[in-house]
Parts: structure tokens; sequence; C-alpha cells
């Protein structure tokens, strides 16, 4: 079995975190093209109830109906040096497609060579045997738009056509300075990497407070991808980044507009019931040894998001 290194920061010479490029790039189309049909029952989503990047696939899985289209599994939450691996347990369970023990075992059976890391959230083939992709922001994407004839009756159209230039400048700036932001932030090796992250992550953070002040979506009037890939660092905010990543300049519960906009989406129950944080803390403070080397997993911190968000108003 390969093996891979608890930690999964690697760092530039001057300290800045540098993230791996995901190089199962294949696509699902709904025409075929892509030698991969949008079909039911033949693609399987593995993914982490820890991962913010695998919760993205999570929440459009269920926000679409997709669920008896696309099977999926949950990975362990706690990863070792051997990745992550398909156990019994609370909230995850065994791989009933391959009956694979670790996720390596997907992608060496894609490519024996592969040297990369074992991410989630991927997508397994049935008939042809390999990985489809495991690049994380093509998945939600062709959810989107390969998988309409699978959409639920009155599904929400998060990805609209006359939407997409916006939803993709703003997606793009929140990738660079939030969701990534808090991993360089959290796994820089260099003061000064980790300063620079810290402050473009609030400074955005700031922006998006300002942003969300007077409209209830980021983008257009409606719920669209953008939203949801921010709503996944977000949720992780409070309980791991703040402390575990060092992004401790102000909590989520100090910006008004966005912890409201926050809980708007939480109590809606693909974002609330998709949204695990005994996976989110045990998963980062249990697997990253470098930066927690005691491993204790805090109890904190205790914030109501159920409370009511007001933010009908700005429908």
């Amino acid at each position: 079995m390969s093996t891979q290194a608890q930690f999964p920061a690697e760092t530039s010479k001057s300290g800045e975190f540098v993230r791996q490029q995901y190089t199962i790039r294949d696509r699902i189309t709904a025409d075929g093209s892509s030698g991969f049909p949008a079909e039911a029952g033949r693609y399987h989503l593995y993914v982490s109830l820890a991962c913010p990047w695998a919760h993205r696939a999570l929440i459009v899985r269920r926000l679409l109906g997709l669920e008896d289209v696309i099977g999926m599994t949950v990975v362990d939450p706690i990863r070792d040096e051997q990745g992550w691996a398909f156990r019994e347990g609370p909230g995850h369970g065994p791989d009933p497609v391959c009956s694979f023990q670790y996720l390596s075992e997907a992608y060496l059976r894609t490519d024996p060579s592969y040297t990369g890391r074992y991410t989630v959230p991927c997508i397994w083939d049935r008939v042809s045997g390999r990985l489809v992709t495991n690049n994380y922001p093509d998945i939600t994407i062709d959810f989107e738009t390969q998988f309409t004839a699978f959409h639920k009756p009155g599904a929400p159209d998060l990805y609209p056509e006359h939407l997409r230039a916006e939803i993709d400048e703003i997606s793009d700036l929140v990738y660079r300075d939030v969701n990534n932001g808090v991993y360089r932030a959290g796994f820089a090796a260099a003061q000064e990497a980790y300063e620079a992250a810290v402050t473009r992550l609030f400074d955005r953070l700031g922006w998006l407070e300002a942003r969300l002040s007077s409209r209830r979506w980021l983008v257009g009037g409606q719920l669209t991808e953008a939203d949801i890939r921010l709503y996944t660092t977000l949720a992780r905010f409070d309980s791991v980044y703040v402390g575990h990543f060092k992004c401790n300049l102000r909590r989520l519960v100090d910006y008004p507009n966005l912890w409201a906009y926050a809980r708007d989406l939480y109590q809606r129950p693909a974002f609330g019931e998709t949204t695990d944080q005994d996976h989110i803390k045990r998963h980062y403070y249990m697997t990253h040894d470098q930066l927690n080397p005691t491993r204790i997993v805090p109890l904190g911190p205790l914030v109501d998001w159920t409370a009511p968000h007001g933010r009908e108003a700005l429908s």
C-alpha cells in the first residue's frame, strides 16, 4: 500500500502554501461527447464530510435531487499515513463499489503510476472502472449543467447562463482569498507568508460583509454556485480556521451580515444536514499533527446556527 504523509501542505521557498494541481480531469457530458455520458447509476462520488471541497458536491447533489442518480460513499474523517480510508463508523462506511479499503486504491487502479495526493471529492465510473475526475470545481458544474435530465422537479438553477460570468468572477475572488486563503494562512511556513495570507483573507471578508449588506445572495437575486462555494468555508471558520489555522483577527460571528448569511444557508436542509461539525473538527485537529501535536479536539465554539437570520427582507 502506498503511503502519504498526514500533513497535506507543500510550501514554496518563501514559506507560502502551494496547493497541488488536480490531474484527473475528464468531464461528464449530457451528450456523452467526453466519453463519459451522464447516466443514472453509473457514477459514484467519494467524499469526506470534513472537506470543504467535497462539501460543495454534497450540497449540490442534494439541492438538485441527484441522490438516487449518483451514488456516494463517505470516508473516515481521520486521515492517517495511508490517506483516506473506508471504515465503519458514525457517518461513514465501507466502499460498496469495489470494496476498496483506502481511497488510494481507486487512484492507483485508475493510474498505477499516480504519485499525487489522494484527494476528495472524486468520481468513480462503474463502466470503465476508473476515476473520472478529482477536479472539484468541475464536479458541481457538471452536476448543475450536464445532469439536468435527472434534476428533481423545481430544482434550482445554480449556474444560470446569464449569470455565469459574474458567478465565475466572484468565485475566483472567493477561492483565492477565502477558500484557499485559510489554507495559505494555516499552512504557511514563514511569518511573512502567514501575515500576507491573513491580511488578504480578512480584507476579502470585509468586502463580502459589505456586499451582503444589501443583497441576500452573492450574485443576482438567487442562490447560485458562488454561494455554495463560500458557505463551505464559512461553516468551518469559527470551529477550525480561527484557532487551528490562526485566522483569528475576527470570527464569523463578528460579521453581522456574513454570519446571518451563513445561517440563512445552514437552515436549508441541503446545507445544514450535510454540515457535520464532528467530522470537521475531528479531521482537522486529529490529522494535522504538525499544527496540533496533542490531537486534542476542542469542545467549542458554542454558537447557534438555528437563530433567526432576518435576511428574508433582502430577497
